[in-house]
């Protein structure tokens, strides 16, 4: 099964920044593919996963906080359709927050931030170690983000669902080359 992993502050505002392609190229024996600039990688052969996580932190160029999940939770998420088919407005963005391991804490929700009419980001829900929801387009989101970390009691990596959406095609367009008994390639 693919495992989805994602860089925590990637390539923001010239911090820590890098070169996903060379990363990539770096990490080929595992099939993987970069899905824009902010450090979000689907692994297509990850073998085992603390092998794969131990390569992929010697390769870096920084440390960073790695979050991941496999395959088959971020395919089961969409199966729920968490953000239903109502239309948004041009200032709201459908996000999920990956938290680099188990939560600890088990949050009442929905839960806005700040409580109240001016609310800047809106957490639905969560599956495990996914937590989804809607932010507001604005300078102060960031701030409010943060404190998804404290509610969950674990640091998360927050990627909008459109992203997560271009993850969910390239796992469906894959096509393992197999080996048939001939011995030709299909």
């Amino acid at each position: 099964m693919a495992l989805i992993v994602f860089l925590r502050g990637i390539n923001v505002g010239g911090h820590r920044t890098f070169r996903p392609s060379v990363l990539v190229r770096e990490l080929a024996a595992y099939d993987v593919v970069s899905v824009g600039a902010a450090g979000t990688l689907v692994v297509r052969k990850p073998g085992s996963r603390t092998k794969f996580i131990a390569e992929l932190r010697r390769k870096l160029p920084f440390e960073t906080e790695v979050a991941f999940c496999d395959a088959s939770e971020l395919i089961r998420l969409e199966r729920e359709n968490p953000f239903g088919a109502e239309p948004l407005s041009q200032d709201l963005v459908q996000f999920v927050s990956i938290l680099s391991k188990p939560r600890r804490s088990k949050a009442s929700l929905p839960i806005a931030f700040p409580g109240g009419e001016e609310w800047f980001i809106r957490i639905m829900g969560a599956r495990s170690r996914l937590i989804f929801g809607v932010y507001r387009r604005h300078m102060r989101t960031i701030g409010y983000l943060r404190q998804i970390d404290e509610i969950f009691g674990a640091p998360a990596t927050t990627r909008s669902w459109s992203t997560m959406l271009s993850v969910l095609r390239i796992l469906n367009d894959y096509k393992p080359i197999t080996q048939r008994n001939d011995g030709r390639r299909t």
